[in-house]
């Protein structure tokens, strides 16, 4: 285990730490998710956590949060041991306060109701009754509400529903949960993987305005860029254990990149080795005027006259914040047939007119798909690995005789796959469900680059993926761009975009406000640039 000794030294003569795990440890059955691990949060700090997919930072937060009861270690809050929580509720009256990865709100619900919904706090006169009988102070709350999002800049509308905002928005309405409750520790699960660059630089200076009074910040991020430009310590862990402990001033990225895998590792896509090849006149996609008629709640379109195609062995990059017509284009592409994805306009495949085509004809004709949300549209979560391994490919000569499955030939592939993506576990009979996020990620990028496409729309294809599979996943897709597949690619990784693409189209309010073509030399787009055009803002 790597340590900073000076670091350590100072550390034992400061005042106790905000929060502090000794020895914290966890197992599901034989997966050790944690093993003897210790972690200080200092008052007035970003500490970043990091490390592979199932290396147990979010088993280790979720202890610390009271979502899960470790079997054995020590909790110090201010340096006073304190019994493991044992729920969030008690978590949250000791000042700490956690916003998921995958957000914990009441889509139906209004942004308001979302904000206090738990809240048990006296409310005047009917102060008396128990928490549960108090009715809510809808006055008082919007009134705090609005002050802190005035505060920090988080534009909210209180009386939308919250499955009609922005992920975005979503987001900020879970940080500000947490400080209307005066929360002392906040812990962030990659927290900017819907902002703009100038977003996420408007959140940490936030974030570092909250430690100027004492309040502390956990984030769990793969952004390693991000580690270094805002956090002032990091802790590694690797296989369920701490690697490295250090203040962020005396590391770099490569060097936490190679502590939390055991490798050295690329971390930029042009370092990787590969040579460019020409782009091809020949276009594989090709989109004119595609319209979505139905309106927003401000009477826009969600998709306003997008036109753009994509080269054979050419990436095309798609930019912009998310809730900008993104993912409308995407459904638009592979569920043209879907009612709420019927448009004017044209999309036409290898000169293919497909714009009305039923997806499973879309899918034979070479176009792969990565998802978006892996949950909803890449994988049967109840389903094994191998089963979700073979959807779509059914009719494949390499799995099927005449209708019927070759289950040694499947087992093989599977095996074979697994392996080589580095599925954990290994198990072609496990349920997907079990997976981590980044390991489900990584099955649906083995099964959609079986395929061979001639075609891949890739949306979101690295993320909640640790920087090992990152490599390889660029990898892979600038191995299918060298081979001749046409790539789109949406992303909210502006580096990744930047890294990957031949041209950038930045997407504002349902339609292409900028496009960016790929220059010479080390920096190949200017990011300021697209970060204004993803606001709207044109140069």
């Amino acid at each position: 285990m790597v340590h900073n000794e000076e670091f350590s030294g100072k550390m034992a003569l400061s005042v106790p730490a905000l929060l502090e795990l000794r020895g914290v440890s966890r197992s599901f059955g034989a997966l050790r998710a944690n093993a003897e691990v210790d972690l200080k949060l200092e008052a007035g700090t970003i500490h970043g956590v990091v490390g592979e997919n199932g290396a147990g930072k979010s088993t280790l937060m979720k202890i610390a949060y009271g979502m899960i009861e470790p079997d054995a270690g020590h909790l110090l809050i201010d340096g006073v041991e304190r019994s493991w929580w044992r729920s969030p509720r008690e978590a949250i009256q000791a000042g700490i306060g956690m916003v998921h990865q995958h957000f914990m709100l009441a889509g139906p619900e209004s942004a308001l109701d979302n904000a206090i919904l738990g809240e048990s706090r006296p409310t005047g006169r009917w102060s008396f009754l128990p928490p549960l009988l108090r009715p809510l102070d809808r006055k008082g709350a919007i009134q705090r509400l609005r002050k802190l999002s005035d505060e920090f800049g988080f534009d909210i509308d209180w009386t939308a529903e919250v499955e009609t905002l922005p992920v975005g928005v979503q987001q900020r309405l879970e940080i500000l949960k947490l400080l209307d409750r005066d929360a002392r520790i906040l812990i962030l699960d990659e927290p900017t993987a819907v902002l703009t660059p100038q977003e996420t630089d408007e959140l940490f200076k936030n974030l570092r305005k909250l430690t100027r009074s004492g309040r502390s910040v956990v984030v769990i991020t793969h952004k390693l860029r991000e580690v270094m430009q805002f956090t002032d310590e990091v802790t590694v862990l690797r296989a369920g254990r701490v690697t490295a402990r250090l203040k962020t001033k005396d590391t770099s990225a490569e060097a936490l990149a190679e502590a939390m895998v055991g490798r050295k590792v690329v971390l930029r896509v042009e370092e990787n080795g590969k040579s460019r090849t020409p782009v091809s006149n020949e276009s594989v996609l090709q989109v004119e005027a595609l319209t979505l008629a139905a309106a927003r709640d401000n009477g826009k379109p969600r998709l306003n006259q997008v036109s753009f195609d994509v080269k054979r062995g050419e990436v095309v990059g798609i930019a912009g914040v998310e809730g900008n017509g993104q993912s409308e284009l995407i459904r638009a592409l592979i569920h043209p047939s879907h009612a709420d994805c019927r448009t004017s306009g044209q999309v036409r495949l290898l000169g293919v007119d497909i714009t009305h085509t039923r997806d499973s004809e879309i899918r034979s004709l070479g176009v792969s798909v990565i998802p978006e949300d892996r949950h909803e549209e890449g994988l049967l979560l109840d389903r094994s690995l191998e089963e979700n391994y073979l959807l779509g490919l059914q009719r494949d000569a390499r799995f099927s005789n005449r209708g019927w499955i070759k289950r040694a030939q499947l087992r093989t592939l599977v095996n074979e796959a697994l392996e080589a993506h580095d599925v954990r576990p290994r198990d072609a009979e496990a349920k997907a469900r079990g997976l981590s996020g980044g390991n489900q990620q990584k099955l649906v990028i083995a099964r959609e680059f079986s395929r061979h496409p001639k075609c891949l729309i890739a949306s979101q294809p690295t993320r909640g993926v640790d920087v090992g599979a990152i490599e390889s996943i660029h990898s892979k897709i600038l191995e299918a761009r060298s081979g001749g597949t046409a790539v789109l690619l949406l992303s909210s990784e502006l580096d990744e975009l930047m890294g990957l693409s031949d041209r950038i189209l930045v997407m504002y309010e349902g339609k292409f406000v900028a496009e960016h073509r790929r220059q010479q030399g080390s920096s190949p787009y200017d990011e300021r640039a697209i970060g204004l055009g993803m606001s709207g803002v044109i140069q």
